[in-house]
């Protein structure tokens, strides 16, 4: 690749390891956002315990790729891809086979592994297909075809979970995986080795050490992982909540999109407006935007009957979903550009690299803690009809169909979404405090100096 020249020509394992990322994302997405669901219909957990399990499942996503990074590094890029896409195809063949808790676990276990081997091979082969003058170029790319494989992914899964039943939707995702599977294996050859050498477990669990213990660094990666909380909802509460409340028909698969593509559309506007800001100022607009989304969304109980807008009618649900979930995505554009740069503020002069390399912990948290958080507020507020009476099931099905009011029991669903308000506007004064105490900190240690 000749220095100093930018180009769009990348070798071929660039565009395979892409095209192979796109599936795996769609698989991912596709699976995660029918998960809750899934385990409530086919494996017959209720609303805690998926949550729990489900919150496991995520937040393990984004523990394990430190670990399965290293490792790949030590067996070869397409070694840890074959390795990966197989585990995929086995891990989400075993959701659509069995729907006993036990097999459920072991294929649920076997998708967090092979997955967190993809995310760490493909970053490193598309930072090992560019370089300097053309890397800013091969990451914007990567991360469009993230947001494709994502899109698709949740298009596709809509109609088959209503058709067929959400029992099909991991169907989708192991052939995802096995498309991708036979993508590597006809085509994929790894880039050659650049500068960086192989880490090993034991320098991960030293840097991770390193950056969690941290006080500074770790406050401000559970303040953020309020943020995430709320935008992981899209794959937690909501689902359920739209199925249950306005019924079976309707496409929250669909809604959560309206994320994604929001943040396509304006990520790169808004990256241009903020790009002199402080990073915490920034920030401090995300936050300060991410409670309205779950009020948007709560609003929905204030309309009575549905929507004309342009003459369609809209469910009062879908209108607010869209709307909230619209927020959320605004509000990631103004947190992701200035997030690193704040973090990395953080990190102990000459350690940033370190610790930016954890800096993503905040979703781990997130998912844990907000997909456990859901399955509480679902039980109460929003509970799975089949839990209940026969005669309020029954009241349920018609409310549905707009033949009855809605069962007592539904009254405050939306209650759930003022809940995550609060969580919202907590991150908030917490990121102020932060902010406050850790400016006061630095102007002290600048005196002294």
């Amino acid at each position: 690749m000749d220095e100093g020249k930018t180009t769009w020509r990348f070798p071929r394992a660039f565009w395979t390891g892409n095209a192979a990322e796109l599936c795996e994302r769609a698989a991912y997405y596709g699976t995660f956002i029918a998960l809750r669901t899934y385990l409530i219909r086919v494996v017959g957990l209720d609303d805690i315990q998926s949550g729990v399990i489900a919150g496991l499942f995520g937040a393990l996503i984004y523990l394990f790729p430190f670990f399965t990074g290293a490792l790949a590094d030590r067996i070869g890029f397409r070694n840890g891809l074959m390795l990966a896409f197989a585990l995929l195809t086995v891990g989400y063949g075993m959701l659509g086979l069995f729907s006993t808790l036990g097999p459920v676990l072991v294929g649920l276990f076997i998708v967090v592994v092979g997955g967190a081997f993809v995310k760490p091979v493909i970053t490193g082969t598309v930072s090992k297909s560019s370089d300097a003058t053309n890397r800013a170029r091969a990451f914007s790319i990567f991360y469009m075809v993230v947001n494709i494989g994502s899109f698709t992914g949740k298009t596709i899964v809509a109609p088959m979970r209503i058709q067929m039943g959400v029992e099909t939707v991991p169907f989708f995702s192991s052939a995802a995986a096995l498309v991708a599977l036979a993508l590597v294996f006809l085509t994929f050859r790894p880039p050659a080795d650049g500068e960086d050498q192989p880490r090993n477990i034991h320098e991960v669990l030293q840097g991770m050490w390193m950056a969690m213990s941290n006080l500074r660094f770790f406050a401000l990666i559970l303040i953020t992982a309020g943020f995430w909380a709320i935008q992981g909802q899209l794959y937690a509460a909501m689902p359920d909540y739209v199925l249950r409340m306005a019924g079976e028909t309707y496409k929250p698969e669909w809604y959560a999109n309206v994320n994604p593509l929001v943040v396509v559309l304006f990520v790169v506007a808004i990256t241009q407006m903020v790009r002199n800001w402080k990073p915490q100022n920034s920030m401090l607009v995300a936050m300060a935007m991410i409670p309205l989304s779950s009020l948007a969304m709560a609003s929905s109980a204030a309309f009575h009957g549905n929507v004309e807008i342009f003459g369609m009618s809209i469910h009062p649900i879908t209108l607010m979903m869209v709307v909230g979930i619209a927020i959320q995505g605004l509000a990631e554009c103004f947190l992701s550009p200035k997030y690193l740069e704040f973090a990395s503020k953080q990190a102990p002069k000459g350690k940033e690299g370190v610790f930016l390399g954890f800096a993503h912990m905040n979703t781990f948290f997130a998912w844990l803690f907000g997909f456990i958080l859901s399955g509480f507020l679902l039980s109460k507020y929003c509970p799975e009809p089949t839990t209940l009476s026969q005669a309020v099931r029954e009241q349920h099905t018609l409310a549905l169909a707009g033949q009855a009011p809605m069962p007592e029991v539904y009254a405050h669903a939306h209650y759930l979404w003022y809940a995550y308000s609060f969580v919202g506007l907590t991150s908030l004064a917490a990121l102020l405090i932060f902010i406050a105490v850790t400016n006061r900190m630095d102007r002290k240690k600048a005196a002294a100096v």
